[in-house]
C-alpha cells in the first residue's frame, strides 16, 4: 500500500455572489487552478496524470457534462487524461480528495488531480417537466442552494431550509444569537488578518478577467464588520431566530485543485509534499440534524486512527453557519477552540460548495507546516444529514 500524499494545491479567490468571478463559466472556472498547478510545476508531463476528480454540488448548469472531464480538456490536458464529477453536496471536493487517496493507496494511480468547483452565481433556474400535458403554466426553480424539486414522500422535517435546521439544533442546545455573532466576527477578523499577513500566498492565485482588475482576495471577507453591525441584521430563516446572513456562510464562486501522488512520484518530480492523507470518515444523522453529523464523523475517524483529540494540533471545521460550528464544538468539549479555524473560516472566506473542503484541507496542511507540523483534522457538515472528517499529517 502506498502512502497518499498531498503534493501541492492552488485555488482561485472565492468570489462573492454576483461578484468578481460571476462572469466566468463554471467549467472554465474549474480549469483555472489546474492550469495554475501545471504552471507552477513545468517539469510535470500532463500525460502522467491518471485522472481528474472534481467535486461539484450543482451539476445542473455549465458543469452538467462531467465537470472533471470538461475541466481537464479546458485546462489543456491531453485527451488521454480522464475525469470524473463527484457529488456529496458540501463535502464533494473532500470526497474527491478521499477517492484520490484511495486510488493512490491501492496502486490504481500514481498522480492525480482532485478538488472541486462551484459557480453559485451562475446556477441556472430549471423548469420541471409537467406531470400532465398542456400545463397551464410552468414555474422555474433556482438551483443555487438547498432543496429543490422535493419528493413529496420525504418527511416534512427532513426538507426544512438548511439555515432553519441549523438554527433549531443550536437553539435546542442553548446557543445564543450573541455567541453566533461573536463567532462570525472572529472568522472575519482572523481571515482578514491572514490575507494581510500573506498566509494564503502560494495557494490562492489572482484571476484576471479581460480588462478588469484581477480578483486577488476572497471577496466575502468583511474586516469592517462588528458585533454591533452583525446584531442589526434580521433573522434569515424564521421570524426572530438567531441565524442571520451575517453569521452564515455566503454564496460564492470558486475552484480548487489538489495535486496528489505517491512517494515515488513526489520524489521523481522533486516536490516536497504539503502533507500526508491519513484517513477519512463519513457518517449520517436525520437530515434536519445535519449540523451534528461532523461530531460523529470526527469521533469515528479518531477512533479508527487511534488518535485522541489532544493529539490534534489544528482543526478546520467548515463554517456553513456559526450555529453549526458552535453546535459541533458544544458536543466536542475536548477540542481546544483556540486550535479551531485559526485563520478564520467559511463565514468569511465563503462557501463555494464543491470547492470548500479542498480549501479547508489545504489550509489545514499549510497552517500546520507554518507551525512546524503535526496532526490535523478537517470536518464539514453535509446537507441531507451527513458529515465528513479528514485527517492529515504534516
Amino acid at each position: 500500500m502506498s502512502r497518499p500524499l498531498i503534493l501541492d494545491a492552488a485555488r482561485t479567490p472565492f468570489g462573492r455572489y454576483r461578484g468578481g468571478l460571476s462572469g466566468v463559466r463554471v467549467d472554465d472556472l474549474a480549469a483555472l487552478p489546474i492550469v495554475e498547478l501545471l504552471r507552477r510545476h513545468p517539469s510535470i508531463d500532463p500525460a502522467l496524470i491518471d485522472d481528474v476528480l472534481l467535486g461539484n454540488t450543482n451539476g445542473a448548469g455549465e458543469e452538467n457534462r462531467n465537470i472533471g472531464r470538461m475541466a481537464a480538456l479546458l485546462a489543456g490536458l491531453p485527451t488521454s487524461v480522464p475525469g470524473v464529477a463527484i457529488n456529496r453536496l458540501c463535502a464533494s471536493g473532500g470526497e474527491a480528495i478521499v477517492q484520490a487517496a484511495r486510488a493512490l493507496a491501492l496502486g490504481d494511480a500514481s498522480l492525480l488531480v482532485a478538488g472541486g468547483v462551484e459557480g453559485m452565481t451562475r446556477a441556472p433556474f430549471v423548469v420541471p417537466r409537467p406531470d400532465k400535458p398542456f400545463a397551464d403554466r410552468l414555474e422555474s426553480v433556482s438551483t443555487a442552494l438547498g432543496w429543490r424539486l422535493v419528493n413529496p414522500r420525504m418527511k416534512a422535517e427532513w426538507t426544512v431550509p438548511l439555515g432553519r435546521a441549523a438554527e433549531d439544533v443550536a437553539v435546542a442546545l442553548g446557543i445564543t444569537r450573541e455567541q453566533m455573532d461573536v463567532f462570525a466576527l472572529r472568522s472575519h477578523r482572523r481571515a482578514s488578518a491572514a490575507w494581510d499577513a500573506g498566509v494564503h500566498d502560494g495557494f490562492a492565485f489572482p484571476v484576471q478577467l479581460s480588462n478588469d482588475s484581477p480578483v486577488r482576495r476572497d471577496e466575502s471577507v468583511r474586516p469592517e464588520t462588528s458585533v454591533e453591525r452583525l446584531g442589526k441584521l434580521k433573522s434569515a430563516f424564521s421570524e426572530s431566530g438567531p441565524v442571520t446572513a451575517g453569521n452564515s456562510s455566503p454564496l460564492n464562486d470558486g475552484a480548487a485543485a489538489v495535486l496528489m501522488g505517491t512517494e515515488e512520484m513526489a520524489s521523481s518530480l522533486g516536490i516536497t509534499p504539503l502533507g500526508e492523507f491519513l484517513g477519512s470518515a463519513v457518517t449520517a444523522e436525520e437530515p434536519q440534524r445535519f449540523t451534528l453529523a461532523p461530531v460523529s464523523a470526527i469521533r469515528k475517524l479518531l477512533a479508527r486512527l487511534k488518535i485522541d483529540a489532544a493529539d490534534v494540533s489544528l482543526w478546520e471545521i467548515n463554517e456553513a453557519f456559526a450555529a453549526m460550528a458552535l453546535s459541533v464544538l458544544h458536543h466536542l468539549p475536548e477540542v481546544d477552540r483556540e486550535k479551531v479555524n485559526v485563520h478564520g473560516g467559511a463565514i468569511a472566506y465563503g462557501h463555494p460548495l464543491g470547492a470548500s473542503l479542498p480549501r479547508v484541507v489545504i489550509d489545514l496542511c499549510r497552517h500546520l507546516r507554518a507551525r512546524g507540523g503535526g496532526l490535523g483534522v478537517a470536518a464539514a457538515c453535509v446537507g441531507v444529514g451527513q458529515g465528513m472528517a479528514i485527517a492529515v499529517r504534516v
